[in-house]
């Protein structure tokens, strides 16, 4: 980080796809994508999708006349979770289908207990049927 009296006006961050771990190879594929104007020492880089491979960044310090040197670049991995919701035991305002979940307010699963408690087919007194399950 700068020192407090530093003339640093922004700085510039570069990133891009690669299929490789470690530092940038002498032939890349993709080009460097950039942001600029960061003003701060932290930056939230928003619209990255998982399980790309690697990712190279790195960053550099600018004033008003000159910009620095890059800082060695830092290989990240954006590694994706695979799993499976399923309708019978997830929560009952959940909608659950082969590749869509939906939120339904009304809560679906809770009007069909409510009908069967009605009917007398509803749940038990049973610790296997109760709400903490």
């Amino acid at each position: 980080l700068p020192d407090e009296d530093t003339k640093i006006d922004h700085y510039v961050l570069e990133y891009r796809k690669t299929n490789f771990e470690g530092p940038p190879r002498a032939k890349e594929d993709q080009p460097w994508m950039v942001v600029e104007g960061i003003k701060g020492t932290e930056y939230t880089l928003s619209g990255l999708k998982f399980d790309m491979k690697y990712m190279n960044f790195r960053v550099r310090a600018c004033n008003k006349a000159v910009a620095g040197e890059f800082s060695e670049p830092v290989t990240l991995e954006t590694r994706a979770f695979m799993f499976r919701l399923d309708a019978s035991t997830c929560h009952q305002n959940l909608r659950v289908e082969e590749l869509s979940v939906e939120w339904d307010a009304t809560g679906g699963k809770v009007q069909d207990v409510k009908a069967r408690e009605k009917d007398g087919k509803g749940r038990t007194a049973s610790p296997a049927n109760s709400p903490a399950r």
